[in-house]
């Protein structure tokens, strides 16, 4: 049941315009609390308490309007990783152990900015140690870059969530 909780749901405006996606433990809270509507459902997901069960929300909409130029994507080292396909930006490995590294260090006056914050291996990591990757040698995949909300959404978008494409204006 735990694992059902944690299915990603879309959350869509008032207006039904994307906002962001939640765990289902939030979206049927929302939803309980009055806050929001189930627009479509997981076709056989269930959560069950001791005398009800409940269909698990796919996509739900909140009652109240909220102005889309408050929306971005918070910089935090999950968004990082997840804005770089859960891959190191050196030498492409999709390990399990991935960081968060700044392309030029703090200690050389580096900030916390979505173009100076890529993801690494660990081993490529303390390759690059304590320098910028030209004095290190190392090539960046890409270049990164600050997501754009709409695209940083549809990220989420796998293959299984065929009821989230009309809302994400995917064919």
């Amino acid at each position: 049941m735990v694992a059902l909780l944690n299915t990603n749901v879309l959350v869509l405006n008032s207006s039904f315009q994307p906002l962001h996606v939640c765990h289902a433990r939030r979206a049927l809270v929302l939803v309980w609390g009055g806050k929001a509507e189930v627009v479509e459902y997981y076709d056989s997901s269930f959560v069950r308490s001791v005398s009800h069960r409940f269909q698990l929300p796919s996509v739900v909409r909140l009652h109240i309007y909220i102005r889309p130029d408050k929306r971005s994507v918070v910089l935090n080292r999950r968004n990082i990783i997840r804005r770089d396909r859960f891959r190191c930006q050196y030498c492409g490995s999709h390990s399990d152990e991935l960081t968060a590294d700044h392309i030029v260090p703090r200690s050389k006056g580096g900030e916390d900015s979505w173009e100076n914050l890529i993801t690494a291996c660990t081993s490529c990591n303390n390759r690059k140690s304590n320098r910028t990757p030209e004095q290190a040698g190392m090539k960046m995949l890409t270049t990164p870059r600050r997501p754009a909300f709409y695209s940083f959404i549809r990220f989420y978008h796998p293959r299984s969530h065929e009821k989230w494409k009309p809302y994400l204006f995917l064919k």
